[in-house]
């Protein structure tokens, strides 16, 4: 059993049995009163966000969490399957847990598998990622006030918004957390 110092971002704790990681805290001191603890957490299994708010000094219950490198190696139906890269083992893992994440994998790449009891949690991948654009409809120059974006399907099948002059088969940065065009990429 931890307590509520040990709260930091990324933490993952036991709650009725569920998992839940810390996306945000605050310890906060009011003037009058003692102290306490306001986290955001998300369920890891259904990714419910909620705000949880602890008395300074009480107990939380602690997971324990193993993150490991893994390589995307295909898709299989619906799921997906990766193989560890520190002893070649592969796992499956359900396309419900990878959810969004598939959008922006490519075979052969390397991300983080979150572990729990050797079954899978979530699957974290790097911040940004480079992929190629396989079709957009050209841009159009017209009277607008600001800069214009349209739809572009990435070579994963994932759909992005990026600027007008983006062209088909150019490679672009995109943002795995938001789905954001980033830039383009020059090689």
């Amino acid at each position: 059993m931890a307590d509520t110092t040990d709260i930091k971002n990324g933490v993952v704790i036991k709650i009725d049995g569920q998992l839940w990681q810390i996306v945000e805290f605050q310890h906060v001191k009011p003037g009058k009163g003692g102290a306490f603890v306001r986290t955001k957490m998300r369920n890891i299994m259904s990714g419910k966000v909620v705000d949880k708010t602890y008395n300074a000094g009480a107990k939380i219950e602690t997971a324990t969490v193993d993150r490991r490198d893994y390589q995307y190696l295909y898709q299989d139906g619906e799921d997906y399957v990766f193989m560890n890269l520190s002893d070649y083992d592969q796992i499956t893992v359900p396309g419900a847990l990878v959810g969004d994440a598939a959008g922006f994998m490519l075979e052969n790449q390397e991300l983080v598998i979150a572990m729990h009891d050797g079954s899978p949690l979530y699957v974290e991948l790097p911040p940004s990622v480079v992929l190629e654009i396989t079709y957009t409809e050209p841009g159009l120059q017209g009277d607008r006030s600001s800069a214009g974006t349209k739809p572009a399907t990435l070579e994963t099948g994932k759909e992005i918004q990026v600027p007008l002059f983006v062209e088909q088969n150019t490679r672009v940065k995109v943002d795995t957390r938001t789905g954001d065009y980033l830039g383009r990429v020059t090689e």
